[in-house]
């Protein structure tokens, strides 16, 4: 008997294991594809055009004029240090991703360097080629976001203010690379001055408005008559959870319960289709919420 258990908890202990690979996996499978995205947005063009959104990049660029130090070994000295105080504010695993990240975004764009050089605009078009130099490295930095890492850079300041205020992503990497992207003015000219004001200001948003999409679940709150079915199919199906209260109608005073559930967007149309299916006259109010904090969804510490 005692044999056996000890068999048991080592298969658990395995599992555990094994789930734990798995999500690591796909997280930085997930990170790896992001960053790819970021590459190419800013290879074709956010760098032929000479757009500076802020960043360490830029600052190790302004500074390098005044410097006796080239561009990459101040790129260099700027993420390291911030690395580390990544690593003491973030924790050990954001500085685990965002090293993976760094290193993978520096290999990657120089592999583009080497292999698909470009010394000029694709087009003769700046606007067109600013709204694809903000929306595709924007949508990939906040995927990366969202899994708790960062392309290294101002960006670790940033979701150090996310995580010590109430600040949203966006805005605390608007305040940090605004001054960076104001001194473009002086160092290149005044159209692509204004141009990189205005991609900075667009990029903060549009990383807070996908982030916030990535992250939208819908809320149920289900009144019926008979909740077990309903219960059983987020149980066993969906693989979520969800509470049950006492409820009583306020003109018939007949019995009746509330379900309680929160889950992911595709399964919220599948428990409304059953919904339909088991019990049409259920009175249903559904919500969308960007931040689920418990078990099956974000901890207090993501």
């Amino acid at each position: 008997m005692a044999k056996k258990k000890n068999t048991s908890s080592l298969a658990k202990k395995n599992n555990g294991k094994g789930k734990i690979f798995l999500k690591g996996l796909k997280e930085y499978s997930i990170l790896a594809f992001a960053t790819i995205i970021l590459c190419f947005g800013i290879h074709l063009f956010r760098l032929p055009n000479n757009f500076t959104f802020g960043g360490v990049t830029g600052l190790a660029i302004l500074l390098s004029g005044f410097l006796p130090l080239s561009t990459s070994v101040l790129n260099l000295i700027f993420n390291a240090a911030l690395l580390v105080i990544g690593y003491i504010f973030l924790g050990r695993s954001f500085a685990f991703k965002t090293v993976f990240v760094s290193m993978l975004y520096s290999v990657v764009l120089w592999l583009m360097e080497i292999y698909m050089p470009i010394t000029a605009p694709l087009t003769d078009q700046p606007m067109l080629e600013l709204i694809y130099a903000i929306f595709i490295p924007s949508f990939a930095s906040a995927i990366i976001f969202n899994y708790n890492s960062s392309s290294g850079g101002t960006d670790i300041i940033a979701m150090i203010v996310k995580k010590y205020t109430s600040m949203a992503i966006g805005n605390a990497l608007f305040i940090v690379d605004c001054i960076i992207a104001c001194l473009t003015f002086l160092v290149f000219d005044v159209t692509t001055g204004l141009y990189s004001l205005c991609g900075l200001l667009a990029k903060s948003l549009v990383i807070d408005v996908v982030i916030e999409n990535i992250n939208t679940c819908k809320y149920f709150n289900i009144v019926c008559q008979d909740p077990d079915p309903i219960c059983d199919f987020i149980l066993n199906h969906l693989k979520h959870s969800a509470t049950i209260y006492n409820a009583e109608g306020a003109f018939t005073h007949q019995k009746k319960y509330v379900i309680m559930a929160a889950m992911s967007r595709r399964q919220a149309v599948q428990l409304r289709n059953f919904i339909k299916k088991t019990e049409p006259g259920a009175f249903i109010l559904i919500s969308s919420t960007s931040e689920i904090i418990g078990k099956g969804f974000h901890n207090f510490d993501f």
